[in-house]
């Protein structure tokens, strides 16, 4: 005898609150609050500084933080990319008024040592509103075209549910980064469009699954929320042991990456758990409530044949 298993589609309106209510709270406080924009997206001040002795990042992103600009980003040249210490130090910091600025620079040499300044100017946002509609224009064509490659493998609904789930997966990123006033920056773009790739993956490896058992549910005739649910638990190992895999790798690199990484790890570590989440909780259980509502429609679209019939049949 089968051992009972929990009923994941059977509870889908629970999934279905649980990511409404982080995404609903995330869009308000979108809007009220905003993002906590990088210097990538606002432009900012660029100071390149040559100092007499080797310094630490470190001891440099310290004395920023001081002045509460410790996400500012910091790089050291000359030197091998796995060098904490060097000379040269370019700082990137928001854009700051003379007064403050000079305040830090002396805060710097107060601390660090004296150096020699090589570059110091306002630089415009890398990122501009062209660029950042362009990547939003170029997300949508490609979740169209998932849709047209997940149709034509599958069929339409499977192709509806997979692009709704990558839109969660994108949304509750977005929503926790709002929530939190996570800074955001030109790597995020590289980590949502990652995310992406992982989810759609995760769920066509699902729907994959789901195909080959439809042969047997029409033999058999077996429920459509049963079918689902053992195509699930057949694919929930694989799913468990991928996701566990780049958790791992991720939050390594959140943890040892330092500053500059974390961001990035942050909003990969949230879009791969609810990456992996919504192939589970949300794509799977969207085809199912598509599937059950073309039925119904289906049924009442026959039953209102029958009816015209057996009017048309009464009036003779």
């Amino acid at each position: 005898m089968e051992k009972k298993r929990f009923d994941i589609v059977g509870h889908r309106k629970i999934w279905y609150s649980f990511s409404l209510l982080i995404i609903i709270a995330g869009l308000i406080c979108m809007v009220t609050r905003g993002f906590n924009l990088g210097i990538d997206f606002t432009g900012g001040t660029i100071i390149d500084l040559q100092f007499e002795q080797k310094v630490n990042i470190n001891n440099v992103r310290s004395v920023m933080d001081s002045y509460d600009l410790g996400d500012s980003q910091i790089q050291l040249s000359g030197v091998s990319s796995s060098a904490v210490e060097a000379k040269n130090v370019m700082i990137r910091t928001k854009d700051l008024p003379q007064q403050e600025r000079q305040k830090i620079m002396q805060g710097l040499k107060e601390k660090l040592g004296a150096y020699k300044v090589l570059r110091e100017e306002k630089v415009g946002a890398t990122i501009g509103k062209e660029l950042v509609m362009n990547a939003i224009w170029a997300t949508i064509l490609s979740w169209v075209l998932i849709i047209v490659y997940v149709s034509y493998r599958f069929e339409f609904k499977f192709g509806l549910a997979a692009i709704l789930a990558l839109v969660h997966d994108t949304l509750v990123v977005l929503s926790i980064f709002s929530l939190t006033h996570r800074q955001i920056d030109s790597s995020f773009i590289a980590a949502i469009l990652t995310i992406v790739g992982f989810s759609v993956n995760d769920t066509i490896v699902i729907f994959d699954r789901i195909r080959e058992n439809l042969k047997l549910h029409f033999r058999r005739g077996g429920d459509i929320e049963e079918l689902a649910n053992r195509s699930i638990y057949q694919t929930l190992t694989r799913s468990i042991y991928t996701v566990s895999t780049v958790l791992v790798t991720t939050i390594a690199l959140y943890v040892f990456g330092g500053d500059t990484t974390k961001n990035f790890a942050f909003a990969l570590i949230i879009g791969f758990a609810f990456g992996s989440y919504s192939s589970i909780f949300t794509a799977t259980p969207l085809w199912i409530t598509f599937t059950e509502y073309s039925q119904k429609k289906r049924e009442r679209k026959r039953q209102a044949e029958q009816e015209a019939a057996l009017a048309a049949k009464a009036k003779k």
